[in-house]
């Protein structure tokens, strides 16, 4: 089975917020065993066993074990992911509702139906908007996370609370002080169901924070990253998901990525085989992705880039880069600075 990813833009906004707490963003960094810099694209990919390692030492070094909470206050949605800007885009909060759930996944997978993983329920007379998350509570922190966004965030322009209670399936944390401030309405612990109660309203209600004619963009787009992500399941993207966060180690072995995978290293060499590649060939191509990526945003060295592909030695980096290219790291990023300056894209 495929590990489940999050979006690096999530990953790089949590970093940057807990660094701004008080974190330090190196450690952070090693703790997490996450790269900073194969973050920069919001559109790739992080292991999400890595990020609940990101997200628990943030609230370790910043002291503040509601962190996830206060970062989805802190932080909207739109400011790192396609996701966030295409709900704003919606023309009603049903249809915001219907973006979510078919895009959810491009931000956090979670392990879920075929339906989606949020669904509105009718309990009674009330509305339900459920959470269908499987084990919840090995992570409860998405749950805080996900609820805190849900219910700051529309509060920005609705006229009158939408968000009525609250059920969680875990048990009350220390902070529950925050879930009060935060939600502002009547909070469950150790529920059957992770769920908000809505006001029925709230479907119709508009929303289209942005020109209509943005939504068209977005959703290509978001269409576009979606079918990216599932052929990410390939063994190949599997393994390139696992290499990312550690290739800056050197140490990104077959062994290693077979070990990760649950597999003997026969049987991941016989998967990557029967989709016409090898592992030398998965690592070798991710390293001269990134090296182009890296040169090209001209943020980082050519020495630093060696290190961030994974290169001990810019010699070697340097005779790797040529063959990929033809043409020295350095030259290459003299090349595309000069291109910047003419104004060519």
């Amino acid at each position: 089975m495929a590990e489940f990813t999050v979006a690096a833009g999530v990953a790089r906004a949590f970093m940057r917020f807990a660094a701004a707490k008080g974190a330090s963003e190196a450690t952070l960094a090693e703790k997490s065993r996450i790269d900073p810099g194969g973050l920069e694209d919001h559109d790739n990919r992080v292991p999400f066993t890595n990020y609940i390692a990101l997200v628990r030492a943030g609230a370790e070094l910043c002291n503040d074990p509601a962190l996830a909470m206060h970062f989805a206050e802190t932080i909207d949605m739109s400011e790192f992911s396609v996701v966030g800007l295409l709900t704003h885009a919606s023309e009603t909060m049903m249809e915001a509702f219907a973006q979510l759930n078919r895009y959810g996944q491009l931000v956090v997978e979670v392990d879920i139906g075929t339906a989606g993983r949020f669904a509105l329920e009718g309990k009674n007379g009330d509305m339900w908007l459920v959470d269908t998350r499987k084990d919840p509570d090995d992570f409860p922190e998405l749950t805080e996370s996900t609820f805190t966004r849900m219910i700051v965030g529309p509060r920005r322009f609705l006229p009158a609370p939408h968000v009525l209670e609250v059920h969680v399936t875990h048990a009350a944390p220390a902070y529950r002080a925050e879930y009060d401030r935060i939600f502002q309405c009547p909070v469950v612990f150790e529920s059957h169901w992770n769920a908000m109660r809505m006001e029925p309203a709230l479907t119709t209600h508009k929303v289209q924070l942005q020109p209509r004619y943005v939504f068209g963009v977005l959703s290509a787009h978001a269409e576009a990253l979606l079918k990216e992500l599932e052929s990410s399941k390939t063994t190949r993207g599997r393994v390139e998901s696992l290499l990312m966060p550690i290739l800056h180690t050197g140490n990104a072995s077959m062994d290693k990525i077979a070990d990760r995978l649950g597999l003997s290293r026969q049987t991941l060499y016989r998967n990557l085989k029967a989709e016409g590649a090898t592992f030398e060939q998965v690592l070798d191509e991710l390293r001269r992705k990134l090296a182009l990526h890296y040169l090209g945003g001209k943020r980082v060295s050519v020495n630093e880039t060696a290190y961030l592909v994974g290169f001990s030695d810019p010699t070697a980096f340097s005779r790797a880069f040529k063959r990929w290219t033809g043409a020295s790291p350095r030259a290459a990023r003299v090349s595309t600075t000069q291109h910047d300056q003419m104004g060519v894209s």
